[in-house]
């Protein structure tokens, strides 16, 4: 079987839980995991697919069919550039992640009297609710010198974002704790320079705008936040940047797009300064940052 009758398979197989745009960007993601080489350099070379590949893009299209997302299914996926091990402990990387990963090494950059750009010197940076690892990682990787800890709640997504630093080649310390517990968080005794964090922020009403592969796969206790306090993480994260943050450093959240106006109002409550929400590729509020004053 030729890569364009394959294509037509799984575009019949998957039709009833991915549009026909998804399905064929899943077919190229797994010919460039099972070949090498992407959908379009085999289509010109007129290369078909051996036996072993179509045997494996069968049993990909097997586990595709329950609804798992395919970043699952072939254990890994891209993320600013870097690839990151991905597994159902930790939540799959968005590209408005990557947003706030580029709006965090944006704000680190210092422009020398040459004009030349850098990254500040010896940042200390942590990651809260580090999840895969892929903020905590790629910071480590973008910015020169920085000092990055992930703190997650999760043994499991640890040990995957363990792999992660490994696979990427970069050092970050990892620590166990509950950014709900102060108790928990008495480790965390330094200070940061930069508090980054993309909490659980979905409220129950949202689950219903939710694509079922993600309700069925990816971790809720990452994904979803009890409606009566759907700030209850900002709060936190917030409550420790008063005592963890340097003065003039910065704290960055994604956020719900829902409850940018809320979440500025309760960091201006808590006597932040230089509150400043952004939107994602897609117009909506999706970022914050801000800085610890005198």
């Amino acid at each position: 079987m030729n890569l364009k009758e394959l294509l037509v398979q799984f575009k019949e197989e998957l039709s009833g839980i991915y549009e026909v745009q998804e399905i064929a960007a899943i077919f190229d993601l797994l010919v460039e995991h099972v070949s090498g080489f992407n959908n379009r350099h085999l289509a010109l070379k007129g290369i078909s697919t051996s036996l072993q590949d179509e045997f494996a893009m069968w049993g990909y299209l097997g586990e595709l069919k329950t609804g798992k997302p395919v970043q699952y299914v072939i254990g890994e996926t891209w993320f600013y550039g870097l690839q990151f091990k991905v597994d159902p402990a930790v939540l799959i990387p968005r590209p408005e992640t990557e947003e706030l990963v580029e709006w965090v090494i944006e704000s680190c950059m210092v422009r020398s009297e040459g004009g030349l750009v850098s990254s500040k010197d010896d940042l200390s940076i942590i990651d809260i609710g580090t999840g895969s690892g892929c903020i905590a990682v790629t910071l480590a990787n973008k910015i020169s010198g920085s000092r990055v800890t992930g703190l997650d709640v999760s043994s499991e997504a640890l040990e995957t974002a363990k792999m992660n630093a490994l696979l990427n080649s970069v050092g970050v310390t990892f620590v166990q704790g509950d950014i709900l517990d102060s108790n928990a968080t008495v480790k965390l005794d330094g200070k940061y320079d930069v508090i980054v964090s993309n909490p659980p922020y979905i409220t129950p009403e949202e689950k219903e705008q939710m694509h079922q592969n993600v309700l069925d796969n990816e971790p809720h206790l990452a994904l979803f936040v009890a409606k009566e306090r759907p700030l209850v993480f900002y709060e936190a994260i917030a409550d420790f940047a008063l005592t963890h943050l340097t003065l003039g450093g910065l704290l960055f959240f994604e956020i719900n797009e829902h409850l940018g106006k809320e979440t500025m109002q309760m960091l201006n409550d808590k006597s932040f300064i230089n509150i400043a929400l952004k939107k994602d590729m897609q117009g909506k509020d999706r970022m914050i940052r801000c800085s610890l004053g005198a």
